[in-house]
């Protein structure tokens, strides 16, 4: 039998589940070659993180991370509200954010995956805490933001739904960070969610699928077709002042839009705040 380290046992067996000295045994076979030995263990099915890479996560938590301009939003999945709850899986949530916050070349789940974190990668300090914990674990997505301002986020319900924002601002500190937080709570609670900042930001297609609506919509009427014109041009400016966030009022006082509220503050703190992209990510919601 090949002569086989203890650190690299500890690591088949963190990254698989399997025990010590199958684990032991899969590594003299593969002569140490830690991914050869990976194989074994799943075609001799002692691999119990393969067991369960096919499982459902649709259980886990919804976290963010910020500082300055800088900030990070992930959806963590697990299997069960139990272990979603725990300390170690929080915990996990949380390093994993705050490792992308300072990783500013990263911007996708794949670039999060291959990340460099505690000596391995995040996509290995996963699989370990699956095994450790016994679920199939799945870091699902990630959303950064980056501005010449502040960002903030919010989190709702243990990790059930989270917010980012991004404030394109000169104002700095306490005051830019509460208006950065109030937002982010707007976008989590509202009904309907804001779908863009502005109607400029409204994507094309839903501003074609809507008028589409409104206009089969009208014609149900028998009005002619001048009349129709005018009723969906009324519709549409109805639904972007429902979906979006500058002209919905503000989910604390709904008779302050919260362009007025931005403006408000901006006033106050001496310096214009503008929100530059906002990012929600709901708990086992596909992802866009």
């Amino acid at each position: 039998m090949a002569e086989v380290s203890a650190g690299d046992v500890k690591a088949l067996r963190d990254s698989t589940g399997a025990g010590m000295m199958d684990c032991k045994r899969a590594l003299a076979d593969a002569a140490g070659d830690i991914e050869r030995a990976r194989e074994l263990l799943r075609e001799r099915g002692l691999s119990k993180a393969g067991k369960r890479a096919g499982r459902e996560t649709s259980e886990g938590a919804v976290v963010f991370a910020s500082q300055g301009g800088r900030g990070v939003l992930i959806e963590l999945g697990c299997e069960t509200d139990f272990v979603a709850k725990t300390p170690d899986f929080q915990g996990l949530a949380n390093s994993i954010a705050k490792s992308l916050l300072a990783a500013t070349s990263v911007s996708t789940l794949d670039g999060a995956l291959a990340l460099a974190m505690i000596g391995s990668t995040v996509d290995d300090v996963v699989k370990a805490a699956g095994a450790r914990m016994g679920e199939n674990i799945q870091l699902k997505r990630v959303a950064t933001v980056d501005v010449k301002g502040v960002t903030g986020g919010y989190v709702h319900g243990g990790g059930k739904l989270g917010v980012l924002v991004a404030l394109e601002t000169t104002v700095a500190g306490d005051a830019a960070e509460s208006i950065a937080r109030d937002v982010a709570m707007h976008v989590a609670a509202h009904d309907p969610t804001p779908i863009a900042v502005d109607r400029g930001d409204v994507p094309a297609k839903v501003i074609e699928q809507e008028r589409k609506f409104l206009t089969n919509q009208a014609l149900e009427s028998g009005k002619p077709a001048n009349v129709v014109e005018k009723m969906v041009d009324g519709r549409m400016n109805k639904f972007f002042s429902e979906n979006c966030l500058l002209a919905q009022g503000f989910v604390k006082d709904p008779d302050t839009k919260v362009s007025d509220l931005l403006a408000k503050a901006g006033k106050e703190a001496g310096g214009a705040i503008a929100v530059k992209s906002f990012v929600r990510f709901k708990l086992g919601e596909a992802a866009a």
